[in-house]
C-alpha cells in the first residue's frame, strides 16, 4: 500500500477520534475510558501478533526504550488527551495535535542535532502563537475550563510527539507492528493500577450501546489501526514529513464537529488555526 494512502486513512482516523472521544468522555471517566482502550486493543494485539506468528524476540536494552514509548503512548498521551478533552472542545483538541511536527523538528535537533534554520524559528513562533490564541480564547485565566483542558491536551500532544521522535529506531530494528503493539502492552502495564482505581468505583449501569461503540472506535480504530498506520509511515519516511499530516486533523474535526456536536466555531479558533498551520507549513519549509 502507497505510504500516503496510509497517512491520509490515518489522518481521517485521528479527526474522527476527537469527536468519538469528547462524546464518550462526557460519561465515561477518563482513566476509566483509558484502561478499557488500552485492555481491548491489548488484545486485538496480541491476536494479530500471534496469526501472524511473531516471536517476542527483543533485545534486553530495547525493553527500556519500549517501556519508554508504552508510557508515552498511553499514560500520558492518551490518558491526558481524554482527560483534557472533557474541559475543552474536540476542534481545539484537533487544533492542538497540528503543533506535532513544531514538537517533533525540536526534538529532532535535541536528539539528531539537525540545524533549525531562520525559517524554521519562524515557523516555530507562528504555530505557538496560533496556539496560544486558541488555548486563550477566554482570557488569560487559569481557572477557566477551556483554558485547564487545552493545557492538559497539550501535554498529550508533547508525548505524541515523543513516541513519533524515539519510536523510529524501534521501528527501523523491529517493524511497526511489533514496535506498536509492545508498547501499548507496556502502556497499558503501566497504567493498569491506576485506571483499574477508578474502573472499580465507575456505573457500570450507565453504559450504553453508544458508550460501546465509542470506546470500541477509539481501542481498535485508533489504538490499534490509528497508532499502527502511524509506526508504519514513520518507517518509510522521514518524522518530519510525517508529522506535517497532523495538520489536517483540525479540518476533519471541525467538520465532524459542525455536523455531530453543534459546535460553533468562534473567530479565535479561525484565526488562530490559520496561524498554526501557516506556522507549521513554513517550519516544513525550512
Amino acid at each position: 500500500m502507497n505510504v500516503y494512502v496510509v497517512v491520509v486513512l490515518q489522518l481521517f482516523i485521528a479527526g474522527a477520534t476527537h469527536i468519538v472521544a469528547k462524546a464518550v468522555v462526557q460519561d465515561v471517566d477518563a482513566a476509566t475510558l483509558t484502561l478499557f482502550r488500552s485492555i481491548i486493543s491489548v488484545v486485538g494485539f496480541a491476536v494479530i501478533l500471534r496469526a501472524r506468528g511473531w516471536t517476542m524476540s527483543v533485545d534486553r536494552d530495547d525493553w527500556k526504550s519500549i517501556a519508554f514509548l508504552g508510557l508515552m503512548a498511553l499514560p500520558i498521551n492518551q490518558f491526558f488527551y481524554l482527560y483534557g478533552v472533557n474541559f475543552s472542545t474536540a476542534a481545539n483538541g484537533a487544533l492542538l495535535y497540528a503543533t506535532t511536527p513544531v514538537f517533533v523538528l525540536l526534538l529532532s535537533k535535541l536528539t539528531l542535532n539537525e540545524p533549525i534554520t531562520i525559517r524554521k524559528a519562524i515557523g516555530v513562533a507562528l504555530a505557538f502563537l496560533g496556539v496560544g490564541i486558541v488555548m486563550f480564547e477566554r482570557g488569560v485565566d487559569f481557572s477557566s475550563e477551556h483554558t485547564y483542558g487545552n493545557l492538559m491536551m497539550l501535554i498529550a500532544v508533547i508525548a505524541w510527539a515523543v513516541f513519533t521522535t524515539y519510536g523510529k529506531p524501534m521501528i527501523m530494528k523491529y517493524g511497526a507492528l511489533p514496535t506498536t503493539a509492545l508498547a501499548m502492552m507496556a502502556g497499558t502495564a503501566i497504567f493498569f493500577p491506576f485506571g483499574t482505581a477508578a474502573a472499580i468505583v465507575f456505573p457500570y449501569d450507565t453504559l450504553t450501546l453508544a458508550h460501546g461503540a465509542g470506546i470500541l472506535y477509539l481501542a481498535v480504530g485508533t489504538s490499534i489501526f490509528g497508532y499502527l498506520l502511524w509506526y508504519f509511515a514513520l518507517g518509510k519516511i522521514e518524522a518530519s514529513k510525517l508529522a506535517v499530516f497532523a495538520n489536517g486533523q483540525p479540518i476533519i474535526a471541525a467538520l465532524l464537529s459542525l455536523i455531530f456536536l453543534e459546535y460553533t466555531i468562534t473567530g479565535a479558533f479561525v484565526i488562530g488555526g490559520i496561524i498554526t498551520i501557516a506556522g507549521v507549513i513554513t517550519t516544513q519549509l525550512g
